[in-house]
């Protein structure tokens, strides 16, 4: 009979297993797991066309091993295994009957830990259930077990009378404390019904519910989370008594909480305080943490309810006053004044000593806007020490360049190439400094090389197989390989195909350290090298001319033949331009090696590719060639959905930005093919998408081209861009380091930092705003012309007015005040000159309060823009207006 189950599970037929088990004996059954672990062995090896008779095999081999196990610990275990799972529920009910007569306290040991395995306990719940019943063991709690019990109720058509449920009184205390709620508590209608009706049956206290809930609350949640908490307490209606033992919770609430559930404790808070169910000291300690939140509904709110409370009791004053105060320095003015005139309407409750304090508070924190309405409530003000003083910006300190390490040798050599090996995405100047490490080594010692890094390959994708292709490998992945045996030398002798012209140039880029990797690896296996020329000196990719120099000499003295592809590398990454580039150019020319005279050339033209953008005021006409189409590579993509086209903005049709990289004839006539692409014309219009790679593909760029950080922006475009236009994200998480990086920062630079200020995720807007502060702090910023790019970009409707102020406001935060103001006095001109965009009021806001600030009046670009003296005069008050009046206030 043993080979009959055997024969069942090997032909996929789980419904015979239960009856054949049935008649075996016990030796016979426990004989059986090991062969029935070499079958689950040999299903794990079968390919996708076999899908249909694994899944067969798998749910045969979970009962036959479910029945022939006789440890709790080992059934729950097999049982549990992922790979005996798929698409498909497991066989449950024939699991439960290979376990009929079974111990009950077996049965209970079994249940609760297959309740316990997180990653199957919920789709596990009928199984667990069902042994739970049969063994009368107490109901399991865990996170798996509460989720399966809510899928099976919710499963029903009508939601189901907890109130019959033998588990509910365990399990429903339960439901608040899971890691998350279940996604059917939260989303299905009746839940919160059914479990509001159940303290009047005597189920669970309303104490459980009610304090389930604000426990909850308090851990934060998502927003249907919240909504469904908030829903359940209101159902409840919960007396003052049951509000007021909770009082302290409440003020975490609305503290720390999300904008929900935070407003729901607010107006709790609220109820207590009129009904005097809160001292003013709380009211105080509450209001300090509420009015500190960026949510201007709940600190407007608030402000209400401490100014009913003060009329109420005017007393408080001393309490609640130095908190609202505290409202003085809000970035939102309106607010400001909101909190002016309640300290002022009770100023007269508060002593001497109080009044100072508020006094030198409204001194410090105000906006200037509002000095002559607290010159009116205080009388005279103290000479302001803080923002209202002499105006000094406050820039960070330029970023140091960071020295690239030596290369590593011995057991550290091999640690870091043991992380590389295993690393989805290496860091490129950790592949630099170990692939230098391996070329040391190679030359050195290959045979010890190759002894010390063959213990790291085995399990590798690459290595238990036959020869492969280099071009499957990169950096020290290819060079290990080679060392192994896994690349032939035929394979690393042959030339790397130049990428076509199909490709982007993200990946092109990605063909330089390829092609650099491959040859590093064929010269160690035929003619080592002693070293690589193109090692960066700094982190940012970058190469002194000086040390490249000192490489070439070296080359020389040992009569070393530079590596073709390792030249071309360096000679991209030497720096060009600044002081010693002269000499490092004699002292190359003075080498006598063509290498050497090599260097002097370049290093004697001194420019890299460069970049040229500019706004073509016609869109192209019906049926012509596309901007780009003469370029090469500017035909091959489908049009892109948004950036920058002429239909991004219908408020401005005939609008086209376009962005292009010039011709560089000695990279396409005297560089190796791999480099080649990198010279050829490029014109980008916005709309022709010229990019489809994920974000993280730009920093092989960094790496290739660290002093040509233009020409990188150019390219990199349109992905920053897709951040903007199509919301997509961490397309500009590589603009501060292009802002660190060598060569010009010029417009193409410019328009990449503009997009990435207006891009749809906060993290990629302080990537762009790190990048700005970055560019400034080095004096490579063009704010006016920065400006006049963000005004172009919200014209065409490729970035949003409220990203982009948002950018700024935390910019300005930083303490860059007149930088911002010089970045908005040149994009005003062109927001306020025609049709105003939706959200300029918050743009306005941010101008008028850097206006204030720095002083914008006495600065030389303190003028005025074209248009604001219009909108100011406009009658109304709303933002915009208001805040066009308050700039041009500060402006006079």
């Amino acid at each position: 009979m043993t080979e009959e189950v055997l024969e069942a599970v090997r032909q996929g037929r789980p419904h015979e297993v239960p009856e054949l088990l049935g008649v075996l004996e016990a030796a016979e059954r426990e004989a059986l797991p090991a062969r029935l672990k070499a079958i689950r062995a040999e299903a794990r090896g079968w390919g996708w066309e076999q899908g249909e008779r694994r899944r067969r095999v798998r749910h045969a081999l979970l009962v036959a091993g479910a029945g022939c196990h006789t440890g709790a610990a080992a059934t729950a275990s097999w049982i549990g295994a992922r790979d005996l799972r798929d698409r498909q529920a497991p066989p449950h009910q024939l699991v439960l009957s290979v376990l009929r007569g079974r111990d009950p306290r077996w049965l209970g040991d079994v249940a609760h830990r297959l309740a316990g395995r997180t990653a199957t306990a919920r789709e596990d719940y009928p199984l667990i259930h069902g042994l739970v019943q049969r063994s009368g063991c107490p109901v399991p709690v865990a996170d798996g077990y509460v989720h399966g019990w809510v899928d099976s109720v919710a499963r029903k058509r009508v939601l189901g009378d907890l109130t019959a449920d033998p588990q509910a009184p365990v399990l429903v205390p339960r439901l608040f404390r899971t890691a998350a709620l279940s996604d059917w508590l939260v989303w299905q209608d009746g839940w919160v019904a059914a479990l509001a009706g159940l303290p009047e049956a005597g189920v669970v206290t309303r104490e459980v519910l009610v304090d389930g809930c604000v426990a909850r609350l308090l851990r934060g949640g998502s927003p249907s989370e919240v909504r469904f908490l908030l829903e359940l307490l209101r159902a409840l209606e919960l007396t003052e008594e049951e509000e007021g033992a909770r009082t302290a919770d409440w003020a975490g609430i609305a503290a720390h909480a999300p904008s929900a559930s935070a407003a729901h404790a607010q107006a709790v808070l609220g109820r207590l305080a009129m009904a005097g169910g809160l001292s003013a000291r709380q009211l105080a300690e509450v209001s300090s943490s509420v009015l500190f939140r960026a949510e201007k509904k709940l600190v407007r709110a608030q402000l209400v309810l401490v100014g009913k409370a003060l009329r109420r009791d005017a007393g408080a004053a001393g309490e609640l006053l130095p908190v609202v105060a505290e409202v003085f320095g809000h970035a939102d003015t309106a607010l400001q004044e909101r909190a002016l005139k309640l300290v002022g309407r009770h100023l007269d409750g508060v002593g001497p000593q109080v009044r100072a304090a508020l006094a030198d508070s409204a001194a410090v924190l105000l906006s200037p806007a509002h000095r002559a309405a607290a010159v009116e409530v205080f009388g005279a003000l103290p000479e302001p020490e803080g923002p209202g003083a002499a105006y000094v910006e406050l820039l960070p300190p330029p970023p140091e360049p960071r020295p690239l390490a030596p290369a590593a040798e011995g057991p550290e050599l091999v640690e870091e190439v043991a992380a590389l090996l295993h690393s989805f995405d290496p860091d490129a100047m950790d592949t630099e400094r170990a692939l230098d490490g391996l070329v040391r080594a190679a030359h050195d010692d290959p045979d010890a090389l190759r002894e010390a890094l063959l213990p790291l390959l085995p399990g590798l994708w690459w290595y238990d197989g036959g020869l492969l292709e280099a071009r499957h490998l990169r950096g020290a992945q290819l060079f290990a390989a080679a060392l192994a045996g896994r690349v032939g030398l035929d394979e690393l002798r042959r030339p790397p195909a130049a990428p076509g012209r199909g490709y982007c140039f993200h990946e092109r880029l990605a063909h330089v350290p390829l092609a650099r990797a491959r040859e590093a690896a064929f010269r160690a296996l035929t003619d080592p090298l002693p070293f690589l020329l193109a090692t960066p000196t700094w982190r940012t990719g970058g190469l002194e001319p000086s040390v490249l120099v000192e490489r070439l000499a070296a080359y020389r003295r040992l009569g070393v033949r530079p590596g073709t592809h390792d030249m071309a590398q360096a000679l991209l990454r030497v720096r060009r331009t600044g002081p010693g580039v002269r000499e490092a150019a004699q002292a190359a020319a003075a080498l006598g090696t063509a290498e050497g005279g090599r260097l002097a050339a370049w290093l004697a033209e001194g420019t890299g590719f460069g970049a040229v953008v500019r706004t073509r005021a016609e869109p192209p006409r019906p049926g012509a060639p596309d901007a780009g189409a003469g370029a090469p590579d500017a035909g091959a993509r489908a049009p892109d959905a948004g950036a920058g086209a002429p239909d991004a903005g219908a408020g401005a049709p005939g609008r086209l930005i376009e962005v292009g990289t010039r011709e560089n004839l000695v990279v396409r006539h005297q560089f190796p093919p791999a480099f080649r692409p990198l010279g050829r014309p490029w014109t980008w219009t916005g709309r022709d998408g010229a990019c489809h790679c994920r974000p993280g593909g730009a920093g092989d760029g960094l790496a290739v081209l660290p002093q040509d950080r233009e020409t990188l922006a150019a390219w990199l475009l349109p992905l920053v861009s897709r951040c903007a236009d199509a919301g997509e994200r961490d397309g500009a998480l590589a603009l501060p380091a292009l802002a660190e990086g060598g060569g010009e920062a010029g417009p193409a630079l410019r328009l990449a930092l503009a997009y990435g200020l207006g891009a749809r995720h906060a993290e990629d807007r302080l990537a762009a705003v790190d990048a700005l502060l970055v560019l400034a702090a080095r004096g490579e910023l063009d704010a006016g012309g920065l400006g006049v790019d963000l005004a172009e970009l919200v014209a065409v409707g490729a970035v949003k007015v409220n990203r982009l102020a948002d950018a700024l406001r935390t910019t300005a935060a930083s303490g860059a005040y007149a930088t911002v103001w010089a970045v908005l006095a040149g994009a005003l001109p062109g927001l306020l000159g025609g049709e105003v965009p939706r959200g300029t009021g918050e743009i306005l806001a941010v101008a008028a309060d850097c206006a204030e600030r720095c002083g914008a009046a006495t600065r030389a670009d303190g003028a005025a823009p074209v248009g604001l003296a219009e909108l100011a005069a406009r009658g109304g008050s709303t933002q915009l207006v208001a805040q066009a009046r308050r700039l041009a206030g500060a402006l006079r």
